[in-house]
């Protein structure tokens, strides 16, 4: 995966390399016989080192193309790779269906990939034109269709609470302003509009478009409660020593994933501002590395898509798993409000 941030003048060799890919091996720890559960397959980076490790792999990935290269790694690696087309929120049920549960660790790099990004027709960037889409699985409803069909307001909240974007209600203004003489179907279409509406400074590297481009992103994908679902199932379906890598790549991922590991790790009550008090809580998790751990130096210098990167680790213990409290990790309320019905 790769950072939702864009500049101009990204080196194209960068893409499909692993961000962080020593420390996340690192983290797992892979051996022989053990199984691995990569719920963000992509182009196969991180599932190919911990195959090389002599574990076993199940690869997960919503997009279609991401299967093409798991039928190309299963050329080298045979049956120690599975792949199964899906979304990682899903893969305690994915691991029980292929009889690999529980695991003995998991790994989840969140975003988009390069692989996505540096095709034009997937419509992720504005670095190159293309179709306003950017669907993972490549089905459903898309970014144009947001764009075009919804209400000045709903752009609003979208952008300013999935993109932390400062000018949010000015955008929208603009996009709907500009929708009502014309749809927008392209990339640099939208993008030439937001960047008319709040400018450019000359020496500006961050296009003013990404925010909105993030925005819609995780929106149309569902991303951060694919996150949520992820961690939860993850909890779920370890078995005792099992390891959980997650890979982040802007500040309402990590907040999540920084915060369930805060809360797992510890002994509590179990409520919280939302909800009531309950039985103490054994730590479900110890920290595996204190805070995130971001790249190198020698890996920017390769990599600068990875400089963005953060990784958190944590070990499973034998405690049950905890209730959810979606407020709590720190979803936006937009998210939050919809999970209010989420069982313990």
């Amino acid at each position: 995966m790769t950072d939702p941030v864009e500049l101009d003048g990204v080196d194209q060799g960068a893409r499909h390399i692993p961000v962080l890919l020593e420390e996340v091996i690192g983290a797992l720890d892979p051996t022989a016989e053990q199984w691995v559960l990569d719920g963000t397959f992509g182009f196969g980076g991180y599932s190919a080192a911990i195959l090389d490790k002599g574990a076993y792999v199940l690869g997960v990935d919503r997009d279609p193309l991401a299967a093409e290269r798991a039928d190309e790694l299963k050329d080298t690696y045979g049956d120690r790779l599975r792949f199964v087309q899906g979304c990682f929120g899903e893969l305690a049920d994915i691991a029980q269906d292929e009889g690999v549960a529980p695991l003995d660790a998991i790994v989840l790099d969140i975003g988009v990939s390069s692989m996505q990004l540096d095709e034009a027709e997937r419509g992720f960037s504005f670095m190159h034109d293309g179709p306003l889409d950017m669907r993972m699985s490549q089905s459903g409803p898309t970014a144009a269709d947001v764009v075009n069909d919804y209400e000045e307001i709903e752009l609003v909240r979208i952008f300013r609470e999935l993109g932390e974007e400062k000018q949010a209600r000015r955008i929208a203004g603009a996009i709907v302003a500009r929708r009502s003489k014309a749809r927008f179907e392209t990339t640099l279409d939208l993008a030439s509009t937001i960047e008319k509406c709040v400018g450019r400074k000359p020496q500006q590297k961050i296009h003013p478009a990404t925010r909105v481009f993030q925005a819609l992103r995780i929106f149309v994908n569902g991303e951060l409660d694919e996150l949520v679902d992820g961690l939860v199932a993850a909890e779920k379906t370890l078995k005792p020593g099992g390891r959980l890598v997650v890979v982040t790549f802007h500040s309402l991922e990590d907040r999540i994933v920084k915060r369930f590991f805060q809360e797992r790790c510890k002994t509590h009550s179990g409520g919280s501002r939302y909800l009531p008090e309950m039985d103490l809580e054994a730590p479900s998790f110890d920290l595996l590395v204190k805070g995130g751990v971001g790249p190198s130096e020698r890996e920017l210098a390769r990599n600068p898509r990875a400089r963005s990167a953060k990784m958190r680790a944590g070990v499973r213990t034998e405690a049950a798993p905890h209730s959810l409290d979606a407020r709590g990790l720190g979803l936006p309320k937009m998210l939050a409000e919809s999970r209010t019905g989420d069982p313990s």
